[in-house]
């Protein structure tokens, strides 16, 4: 692999503070040398250190830098009024960078909408060869878009490369699954993936790195991505099924005739599938049950549940896609709900690992629960949740699926062959 370096010969340290001069920069790293471009020069490359030095040095003659417009211009931040307050940078990596979910997703993170106004952001953007020109393009645009906060952008192919240093990893691309694909390929394949991912994020990430696993299906992504990932806490990987729980929300609201601001308190547990389980127990309207405001108990146990686990399809047959908007919002409050501190008395959902938990679940799965933080990018489940017959049988189910998908990838989990004996096909949608 030839590694071409269009970066600023500054590399902050995860733990150091912003540095005087920090340069806007836009790195391109690719397999092969690429056509001809126009092309300025600042400085000589950096030289790459540990295993990719030795591949380096056979392909030093593709090794060039080069840069575009303002992302070669170099600031001196603590000169500057407006900047000098601002906290050190923070490098986030998004694969499928070149997606419809990225393109929404990007220009939010970068607008300080998601970290804050006073925090600069290195985006790292991960793609394939298919998808790089179309990286490129995703560079021009936040190029042209003037954002203060956007301090350096990088693009890449080698997960090795555009992993390094990261503090956040947005994993959103994944294969789709295709005609007449079975549900334990699309498993393996998208497997085959995030174990790579997993050991990227392992080998050179922040060690504290916050993972949000999107690409589905999800809940085991995310396991076989942390499995791989040793010496990254468990803890740290999350599985989105936050937008599952807006969806939830925006349906509570419209059966009891309030705004979707008046309603809290609701889990989506389990698997982002079929499977998953709406919380209409815990959940409350203005501070009450929702039992006690939506009296219709069949209409909750039946038509709730089915709407919300169903939303992606009927959006499908709308819209003649799937979610990317909604997706990428709902990926800006999965990130806010642990940077912010929780609302005292509320909680979020969000799919993280088992090993631990209060609630008699299956251990060593990624099972979507409810979680309260602090602000500070951790998290805690929530201990003080009711739980009824109907609710169980119901987590159960979600569980017993869950497990079976861990027996399905266990060749890449390093725990011995896999055996796939799938329930039934529960994917969304969306998936599809």
């Amino acid at each position: 692999m030839a590694a071409i370096d269009l970066s600023s010969p500054y590399s902050p340290a995860r733990s150091s503070p912003a540095p005087l001069s920090a340069r806007r920069s836009l790195h391109l790293l690719l397999r092969r040398p690429r056509r001809p471009t126009v092309r300025c020069s600042l400085d000589a490359p950096k030289q790459p250190q540990g295993p990719l030095a030795a591949v380096a040095a056979e392909e030093a003659p593709a090794t060039r830098k080069e840069c575009y417009g303002v992302f070669c211009t170099t600031y001196d931040l603590k000169a500057d009024e407006k900047t000098k307050s601002w906290k050190s940078l923070v490098n986030i990596a998004v694969s499928g960078a070149a997606g419809m979910i990225s393109n929404h997703l990007l220009f939010k993170l970068a607008s300080g909408e998601v970290f804050g106004p006073d925090q600069p952001i290195a985006l790292k953007l991960l793609g394939s060869e298919r998808s790089l020109q179309a990286l490129e393009g995703v560079a021009m645009e936040l190029e042209d878009s003037l954002y203060p906060l956007l301090r350096e952008v990088s693009i890449g192919i080698d997960p090795y490369v555009v992993f390094e240093d990261a503090e956040w990893a947005l994993l959103i691309g994944a294969k789709p699954r295709g005609p007449g694909m079975e549900r334990s390929a699309l498993l393996d394949i998208n497997g085959q993936i995030f174990a790579e991912q997993g050991k990227a994020l392992n080998a050179v990430a922040s060690r504290n790195v916050k993972v949000i696993v999107v690409g589905n299906p999800c809940n085991t992504n995310a396991l076989i991505c942390l499995k791989n990932a040793p010496n990254i806490p468990a803890k740290n990987f999350h599985a989105l099924t936050r937008l599952d729980e807006n969806r939830a929300k925006c349906q509570l609201a419209l059966k009891a005739g309030v705004f979707y601001d008046k309603v809290s308190n609701v889990t989506i547990w389990g698997n982002h599938s079929t499977t998953q389980v709406p919380d209409f127990l815990n959940a409350k309207i203005n501070g009450r049950p929702v039992k006690e405001v939506i009296k219709d108990t069949k209409w909750l146990e039946e038509e709730f549940t089915k709407t919300v686990q169903k939303r992606g399809g009927v959006l499908i047959e709308k819209w003649g896609r799937s979610s990317a908007a909604s997706t990428a919002v709902s990926i800006v409050d999965a990130i806010r709900s642990l940077v912010n501190p929780t609302p005292e008395g509320d909680w979020f959902s969000t799919g993280v690992y088992t090993t631990g938990n209060p609630y008699g679940i299956a251990e060593d799965i990624v099972f979507s629960m409810p979680c309260r933080s602090k602000g500070d990018g951790d998290y805690e489940l929530v201990k003080d949740v009711a739980m009824d017959d109907f609710l169980w049988e119901r987590i159960k189910k979600s569980e017993a699926e869950l497990l079976a998908e861990k027996r399905c990838v266990a060749h890449l989990t390093g725990e011995g062959n896999a055996f796939c004996d799938l329930p039934g096909d529960t994917m969304l949608p969306g998936e599809m």
